[in-house]
């Protein structure tokens, strides 16, 4: 019977026992180091051997009418470089910088 000022407890849906969250603990930090960080390690080895093989030549530069548009120039620099430029893979509108 209810009482007014007592609530009714009510368990949670995941809890399985006492100890069950110590196991699983365990288990989740086992799985992070042994399996997960090595998977990370040849993912970005994979990655560095693919860059090595084929070096990136940028492709044609295609002087489109409506993109790289200029209304006014950048704060910084001489105002045609956008903030993070890079010339290997930012052209200008007038092309890539040799």
């Amino acid at each position: 019977m209810l009482t007014w000022g007592a609530a009714p407890r009510r368990a949670l849906a995941s809890a399985t026992g006492a100890h069950a969250g110590a196991a699983g603990g365990r288990t989740w930090r086992a799985l992070s180091f042994l399996v997960a960080l090595p998977a990370v390690g040849v993912c970005m080895l994979n990655v560095w051997l693919e860059q090595r093989r084929h070096q990136r030549v940028p492709p044609k530069f295609v002087p489109y009418h409506h993109l790289r548009i200029r209304t006014k120039p950048f704060p910084w620099g001489d105002g045609n470089h956008t903030l993070f430029h890079n010339p290997h893979t930012n052209p200008l509108p007038t092309g890539y910088e040799k």
